[in-house]
Order: structure tokens, then C-alpha cells, then sequence
């Protein structure tokens, strides 16, 4: 039994969990705050919210991230999770993301997997998970790894290269002259929220009347369940730098122009250089303005496709093979234990 947690922010990290959870050859049970997606057929522990507009020492003076002193959600929140660890004994729990989910499963004698991500994670609480985690998971190709890393971390870390719930699919990769004939882009914002306003796209769309503009997500258009259609027909997408997203138009093979948003621990902006230095996407600091956009688009159609370095399509397969090869592990030291 593998224990997986996944944090409420967005739905990455749930796509992300769906597709490893697919590849790994022991029982998986999702702890978390989002609702049970009707695909998934596996057990499922809901997590009450723990949210606070006026938190009391919710770091712990700096050791923690989430940690509200007096908070009633948050002491249920972890009460069911450590009711379940005990109850159900899993060889091994995975963190994506929360060092306070990590913790606690070390804490219990459980070994521990942690998603990683990059951006600036040498804070105290980054630190204490890192270091704990039997393995790192990182969603992004060894050739470029985070810099700043510790030695220790990079020797217990796999990296899968992007993992994408598209992973597998056929795709049409198409040439320039199509992609420049056909002239769509798509807009892709998702589910964790996004620091643009509509007058902008529609102020970007107005100065460039050749191209079609399609929005997928953000808070004023429609949630698309599926976007795959879209992304494969798009001529070029206009993305965050998150990681779902970017390795969603790696699995598409199609042209991207990344904005990244500011998110904790400059996130996005450290995968969007790891993008910008591999020549992978055109990387931009903030939303051009609206004469900018047709050399953009231009120039990022017949941008040659090099989403192979990103990602291969096996990264969830390889994440499988490592989980399941550390549940066994534990597994049998579990069994020799003495009752």
C-alpha cells in the first residue's frame, strides 16, 4: 500500500498523481482536499480544508509552511492522516506537495517520497523534507537540473524529464508552413489562477487579426476537462510556466510562448529559464504589449520542435518503477520486523 498526498492548488499535481499512480504495481491511495475525480477508481481519503485568513504563527517561526496554531481544520487535517497511516501501515507515502504531509509520515516510521520543484527551496521547511525523503521526484530532464541543489539531494533524485496525462498519445507533429497557414493560438491559463487580466488577451487578439485566439481556463472562460484536441491543432500556445502546463505542450509537441507567474519561491521562474536556456520555448519576463504579438507569434511557429529534451514520455512509467521498487523494499524489511 502507497499512501499519496496531493495538494489542492490547481489540478497539476492531481494529473501528476493520476498518471504515476497508473504505473505502479501496489494499491494507491490519494489523501487530499480536491474532490475524487470520477476517473479515479482507487481508494480515496478526503481532507477537510484547512484555510485561514487570519492564521496564528502558521510557520512556526519559520520552520514550517502551514502549521496555524489553534486551527481546528488543520488538527483534523492531520489527525486523518495519521489515523490512516496507522491504520493501513503503508510501505510508503508521496508528498505532492506539502512538507507537513511529509513530516508526519516520517514521523510515523513511514518512508517518504517527495515531489520536487525548483524555484529558491533552501528554506527551513524545503530543507527538512528534502533531506528526510528516502527519493526526490523531479518533473524535469537531469540535463537541467535545479542549480542550487545540495549534493545529497541531486544523488537521491530522479528525473523523469515532464509527466503528462497525454503521455503516449499520438500526435501530428506539424511543420512550419502549416502551423503558419493555419494561424491559432491558444491561450492556456488553467486552474491555479493567473496574473492577467481578459482586456489583455482580448487587447493582444484585436492587434493581431490574422490569428484565431482560443482561452482554456482562468476565471473568466470556460474549464476544459480535456484540452488535447486544442493544444494538438494550435499553431502556438500561450502558457504559465507551471509544470503541468509546460509539459503538456511538450507531450503536444507544439510551439510555446511562456509567461511565467509569480508563485512561491519563484517557481515558474526558474523553470522558465530552464526553458529559455535549452531553447526549449519562447520565454518572455511579463505579457507583451499588443503591437509586440504579431512578430511573437511568428516567430514562435517556426520555432523548431526540441520538446524531446523535456520529456520523453516515459517520465510516469520511470516514477512507477522507483515507487514501487521502494514499497517493495520496505515491504520486506516490514515483513522481518519483529510484532
Amino acid at each position: 500500500m502507497i499512501g499519496f498526498y496531493v495538494h489542492h492548488q490547481g489540478r497539476g499535481h492531481l494529473h501528476r498523481a493520476a498518471c504515476i499512480a497508473a504505473q505502479v504495481q501496489s494499491p494507491v491511495t490519494v489523501l487530499s482536499s480536491l474532490p475524487k475525480p470520477p476517473s479515479w477508481r482507487s481508494d480515496w481519503v478526503s481532507l477537510p480544508p484547512d484555510t485561514d485568513d487570519d492564521p496564528v504563527d502558521p510557520t512556526a517561526r519559520g520552520r514550517l509552511h502551514w502549521v496555524p496554531a489553534h486551527h481546528p481544520e488543520h488538527r483534523e487535517r492531520m489527525g486523518v492522516i495519521a489515523e490512516w497511516i496507522r491504520r493501513q501501515r503503508p510501505a510508503l507515502f508521496v508528498s505532492d506537495v506539502s512538507v507537513e504531509a511529509a513530516t508526519l509520515a516520517r514521523l510515523m516510521g513511514t518512508p517518504v517520497v517527495v515531489a520536487a520543484m525548483r524555484g529558491d527551496r533552501g528554506d527551513e521547511a524545503h530543507r527538512l523534507a528534502y533531506d528526510l525523503a528516502d527519493a526526490l521526484i523531479a518533473p524535469w530532464p537531469q540535463s537541467l537540473p535545479e542549480p542550487d541543489w545540495p549534493a545529497h539531494w541531486h544523488a537521491k533524485t530522479l528525473h523523469t524529464g515532464g509527466i503528462s496525462r497525454y503521455d503516449g498519445r499520438d500526435v501530428r507533429v506539424r511543420d512550419t508552413d502549416d502551423r503558419l497557414r493555419e494561424k491559432e493560438v491558444v491561450v492556456m491559463l488553467g486552474a491555479g489562477g493567473a496574473d492577467l487580466a481578459t482586456g489583455q488577451i482580448q487587447a493582444a487578439a484585436q492587434a493581431t487579426p490574422d490569428w484565431s485566439w482560443t482561452v482554456l481556463g482562468g476565471p473568466h472562460s470556460p474549464w476544459v476537462d480535456d484540452p488535447w484536441p486544442v493544444l494538438c491543432r494550435a499553431s502556438v500556445v500561450v502558457t504559465h510556466a507551471g509544470q503541468n502546463a509546460v509539459a503538456e505542450c511538450a507531450a503536444a509537441r507544439v510551439p510555446a510562448i511562456v509567461i511565467p507567474q509569480d508563485r512561491p519561491h519563484r517557481e515558474q521562474h526558474a523553470t522558465a529559464h530552464a526553458l529559455r536556456t535549452a531553447g526549449l520555448a519562447t520565454v518572455l519576463d511579463s505579457w507583451p504589449p499588443p503591437h509586440a504579438w504579431t512578430d511573437l507569434l511568428e516567430t514562435a511557429a517556426a520555432r523548431r520542435d526540441r520538446w524531446e529534451r523535456w520529456s520523453t514520455g516515459d517520465g510516469a512509467r520511470r516514477a512507477g518503477r522507483l515507487l514501487t521498487e521502494l514499497a517493495r523494499r520496505a515491504g520486506k524489511r516490514d515483513a522481518c520486523a519483529p510484532r
